[in-house]
């Protein structure tokens, strides 16, 4: 039984399972059409942390909502950051996740750069692994379809002290999802703003946080008023070098089999599915170039 799997680990992570599970028809109706991000699982991890204690009270617990105080500071100076992340249905019955140490890594990078504490690389992973053994049956059995996982962390509290917190949620969240795109779209429209920027040199562009995502919200509208699907932001500064899209990296593939792709110079996430590419890419023989790319090339 999956209960059984939690009982104590190596991180503490402890097994509180929900009292109110899906019932099993409800849930299959929920899965033959999950869409992206509306149907949730039973489960959340949750970790917490103080000055005091550091991480403490891990555990897989019932799905719920926060608590919290109005004078919270993520409310006010959004100090937070996220991940996106999938788990997949094997044959048999297991579940596999896609390069899970990539995304630990790159959220302790984030936390670093809001001034949060970092989530050990271990501790991450086991609340990952935890939630998907607890909520495995929630995986859809399409093709396309996927658990998806979403690690965050948020500040918490009561002040309104222009200053770092010292007490943090982190918690993962699973979503049962189909094609993020409607109709399974073999490809997507783009729209270009020269308006408005997702990220300056110096900046969060680099972090996975939610403000770069608030930010590009306008543009993302503007794109969909103009009949497109994403957003492509140029730089900041000379508004010219293709930088990213709102949601993804972008790649540029040419006739003689070369790819070219932005440089990482700290206005860009570091994509995990743009690290795989171009790992595959170099493993193909592929000429690959990280470099400016502008629009007027385009």
């Amino acid at each position: 039984m999956i209960g059984e799997i939690f009982k104590e680990d190596e991180t503490g992570l402890a097994f509180e399972p929900t009292t109110k599970p899906v019932p099993a028809d409800e849930r299959a109706r929920l899965l033959a059409d999950p869409g992206f991000g509306r149907v949730f699982t039973d489960h959340m991890a949750i970790i917490e942390y103080d000055e005091q204690e550091g991480w403490h009270d891990a555990r897989i617990t019932a799905r719920h909502p926060f608590t919290m105080d109005p004078a919270s500071p993520v409310l006010h100076y959004a100090q937070e950051i996220f991940e996106g992340m999938k788990a997949y249905r094997r044959p048999g019955g297991g579940a596999a996740l896609f390069r899970p140490n990539a995304n630990a890594r790159r959220f302790a990078k984030s936390a670093i750069r809001m001034a949060m504490p970092p989530l050990p690389e271990e501790m991450f992973l086991e609340s990952v692994r935890g939630l998907v053994r607890a909520d495995r049956e929630w995986i859809p059995e399409t093709e396309d379809g996927s658990l998806y996982l979403r690690p965050f962390m948020i500040a918490n509290g009561s002040f309104l002290g222009m200053r770092p917190s010292t007490q943090f949620i982190y918690a993962v969240i699973a979503s049962s999802v189909g094609s993020y795109f409607k109709n399974d779209a073999p490809c997507v429209s783009l729209w270009v703003t020269r308006e408005y920027v997702r990220a300056a040199p110096g900046g969060t562009g680099e972090a996975k946080c939610g403000g770069n995502y608030a930010g590009s919200l306008v543009a993302q509208a503007e794109a969909i008023r103009n009949g497109c699907d994403q957003v492509v932001f140029l730089d900041a500064i000379e508004r010219r070098w293709v930088e990213e899209l709102g949601g993804m990296n972008v790649f540029f593939i040419f006739d003689d089999g070369s790819i070219q792709t932005p440089p990482l110079d700290g206005t860009i996430l570091h994509g995990v599915t743009r690290d795989s590419l171009l790992t595959l890419a170099r493993d193909m023989g592929l000429p690959i170039r990280e470099e400016p790319y502008s629009i007027e090339q385009w």
